[in-house]
């Protein structure tokens, strides 16, 4: 008998004993228990909670309450689960939960560029090492499933959530969930059916559409047809399950074709389970399933919003359970199904078994300061970041600074002191700022000057709707610290003005007073006004831009001599900025989002619809910059474009082969970019697709020939009858460095 046969025997005999109120209890969590209910060896001893552990509980979130010492908190949540397994009626260990967007969540764990500069590296193979690494110190600390990735659609970016996502385009997105379900995970899981103690069962978000809301604002409804649905917004969910067996699957706050996603059973149960076989469990989001009530409107109260959730295919409450705890009593009145508990409850019973946790639930307490942030996985966060960022514009080789004629550096601006690591990252965040890692680099042979130059926020906690309270600086004052930025960059040989964004304006807007989503993309503040008088002395100036979005920098793109994006590059930001200035490496991101001129311009994703193309008066119609779109210190040249053979049948393949040469004196990384245009289609199809891409590093005067094999899957679309086939006609391909800047090549299929 295999692993998978195995759990699915050892789940329908463990459900087979269970009670009404015990399979409920595996839809819900415990919480976190807190200080006084662990002795100091970490047993538990706790008297409030008794009744719901011996009843039995899906998860819990940590242990030990807010006393700081990991081995303490480890040896409180091995208490715990000792106490499920020897204690309760049924011996059913909890799982445990942490956040690893990018990286795991805790305080003195590895932290790697926000999600949206992971995906400017194009690097599958970095992305599946890097949550190796999420999922290995997420273990060793007591975690056995993340709520990661998200593999949203970043095509909104007035919302505030964009920075979690890896970009626009649903084929790249695809390529990025499947590689961190296997980082995290582990690639032998799906063919096994076990996760082992080195990886953790992942929870995809958010299911679905949550990316692109009306508005750019959180939780609004998403309404998109069917079709549009599934080539975009539903495809790296699918690609995630089909082929990296991902066993958890987080609903969305939003609703789609008017139905909230928590409630909505054509997405959770026939697209879900029925066409794409999942087999795992569907969680809601924090008190998602409350919204389905009090936002949506679409329950008369929680114990409504809880009976449709669950029959429509949520599995599991995540927050404070209020709308799954009657559900006893809502099955026993007939008022929900047996069925729908029945399977809800195996789905979380079979993670567990998967997971181990039955076996061995626990963890050693003092095995987890080895690992954390160790060496390598320092050396790894400072890669992601040096691969993460994408120069935008370099004028007259601005960069990379030649430190042997700077004598004196000036670092300026609001986010040069600072670390911003982006949301969901642990507090107080802890890393290397660009003035530190400068500072690292320059040593005693570069004398460094800074100056804040302006502010972008004030009151972290303050109430935005609130007139009066404190948000962005006085204008008095940042035109004095204006003054002082320029007597400092007088003074110097070069200049890095570190601009963007931080946390309090660009999150995840989930309360009223706690917002995230912006009706603009323009610099906050005095920044515009900073770069204009820095900028205007003539010095070599370097723009670092910390941000979790694209912004609207039509001034800077006019006046700055170079402009480096780094959106947000973990706890090796400092580092990672001073190689890419100086040189050390050269910049090889690509951006995996169209940068508008203007929000009037949304939504502006290179992936347009033919129809979509009429001009704006009085503007320009094309992007800042486009998708794909990424400059080097060296150039490369694209060259004899070649498509064979040149007529295959639906289901036959193609290869397209193009020559890159490095007609630079650096050697440096390209991604050369595969799209495709069907040049006749109904249903319509968007003008061009991202179907591949390859990264390749080049010496100087190399030419490799890269090639791409052309697949059904790379010409295929949803047909007129809702059905994903490829279509006869004339298709053309497109191969080089941006969305914008191809070469191309017929290729018929007849």
């Amino acid at each position: 008998m295999c692993i998978r046969d195995r759990v699915d025997s050892r789940v329908a005999d463990l459900l087979g004993r269970m009670t009404v109120e015990e399979k409920v209890g595996q839809l819900l969590s415990a919480g976190s228990p807190d200080t006084a209910a662990f002795d100091d060896a970490g047993n538990y001893i706790g008297v409030r909670d008794t009744a719901i552990l011996n009843r039995g509980v899906g998860s819990f979130w940590a242990a030990g309450g807010r006393r700081r010492d990991l081995a303490y908190q480890l040896r409180c949540r091995n208490g715990l689960q000792r106490y499920l397994l020897e204690k309760s009626k049924l011996g059913i260990p909890a799982l445990s939960f942490g956040e690893a967007l990018h990286g795991y969540m805790a305080a003195g764990a590895t932290s790697f560029p926000q999600a949206i500069a992971l995906g400017c590296t194009w690097d599958t193979s970095l992305v599946e090492r890097v949550f190796s690494v999420a999922a290995l110190e997420a273990s060793a600390m007591g975690t056995r499933q993340v709520l990661s990735p998200v593999v949203d659609l970043g095509r909104e970016p007035r919302w505030g959530r964009t920075e979690e996502t890896y970009g626009e385009d649903p084929y790249l997105v695809s390529r990025m969930a499947v590689a961190a379900v296997f980082g995290f995970q582990g690639r032998d899981a799906a063919q096994t059916g076990r996760i082992d103690k080195r990886h953790v069962a992942v929870t995809l978000k958010h299911f679905a559409g949550h990316g692109q809301p009306e508005g750019g604002r959180n939780i609004a409804p998403v309404n998109f047809s069917e079709r549009i649905f599934r080539e975009t917004h539903l495809r790296p969910f699918e690609a995630a399950v089909r082929e990296a067996d991902a066993r958890s699957i987080m609903a969305s706050y939003n609703e789609w074709d008017c139905v909230p996603n928590h409630a909505n059973r054509k997405l959770l149960i026939d697209i879900l389970r029925g066409e794409w076989g999942f087999d795992g469990y569907v969680m809601s989001d924090g008190g998602g399933i409350d919204v389905v009530a009090n936002d949506h409107r679409a329950a008369a109260d929680l114990a409504e919003a809880g009976r449709l959730s669950l029959e429509a295919g949520t599995d599991y409450e995540l927050g404070r359970g209020t709308a799954f705890a009657p559900l006893a009593d809502a099955v026993r009145q007939g008022l929900v199904s047996m069925e729908a508990l029945d399977r809800a409850a195996s789905g979380v019973l079979r993670v567990k078994f998967e997971l181990g946790l039955f076996d061995d639930p626990y963890v050693d307490p003092d095995g987890a300061a080895k690992i954390v942030n160790c060496a390598a996985h320092k050396a790894l966060a400072r890669e992601a970041g040096q691969k993460a960022a994408v120069l935008l514009k370099n004028e007259n080789r601005t960069l990379p600074f030649d430190s042997t004629r700077i004598r004196t550096l000036a670092v300026i601006g609001p986010n040069a002191a600072d670390i911003h690591l982006g949301g969901y990252s642990d507090t107080p965040m802890a890393g290397v700022s660009v003035l530190e890692g400068l500072k690292a680099f320059c040593g005693n042979r570069i004398r460094l000057l800074y100056a804040e130059g302006c502010k972008i926020t004030l009151n972290p906690e303050c109430d935005w709707r609130v007139p009066g309270n404190p948000v962005l600086p006085d204008p008095e004052d940042d035109r004095k610290r204006i003054l002082e930025a320029v007597k400092i960059a007088r003074k110097a040989d070069a200049v890095v003005l570190a601009l963007g964004e931080n946390e309090l304006i660009n999150r995840e807007a989930w309360a009223e007073n706690h917002l995230g989503d912006r009706d603009e993309l323009n610099l906050v503040g005095s920044q515009n006004a900073l770069a204009e008088a820095v900028i205007a002395l003539g010095k070599p100036t370097a723009v670092v831009l910390i941000n979790g979005r694209p912004l609207t920098i039509n001034r800077l793109q006019q006046i700055a001599p170079a402009i480096l994006e780094c959106w947000y590059l973990g706890q090796e930001t400092g580092h990672a900025v001073a190689d890419l200035l100086f040189g050390r490496v050269s910049p090889s991101g690509k951006l995996t989002v169209t940068f508008p001129r203007s929000v009037g311009q949304l939504p502006c994703y290179y992936n347009r619809k033919p129809s979509m193309h009429r001009a704006y008066v009085l503007a320009d119609n094309g992007p800042l910059y486009p998708f794909g779109h990424g400059l080097s210190y060296t150039t490369f040249e694209y060259r004899n474009l070649a498509v064979a053979p040149a007529e295959i049948d639906p289901d036959g393949r193609a290869v397209a082969s193009v020559e890159v040469t490095n007609t630079g004196k650096r050697t440096g990384d390209e991604i050369v970019q595969l799209y495709v245009t069907d040049r006749v289609s109904i249903p319509t199809r968007p003008v061009m697709e991202l179907k591949d891409f390859a990264r390749v590093r080049l010496e100087p005067g190399e030419t490799r020939t890269v090639r791409f094999v052309i697949a059904p899957d790379k010409l295929e679309a949803v047909g007129m009858d809702m059905k994903r086939r490829v279509e006869p006609g004339d298709f053309l391909i497109r191969v080089g460095g941006s969305s914008a800047e191809t070469l191309e090549a017929p290729l018929r299929v007849r």
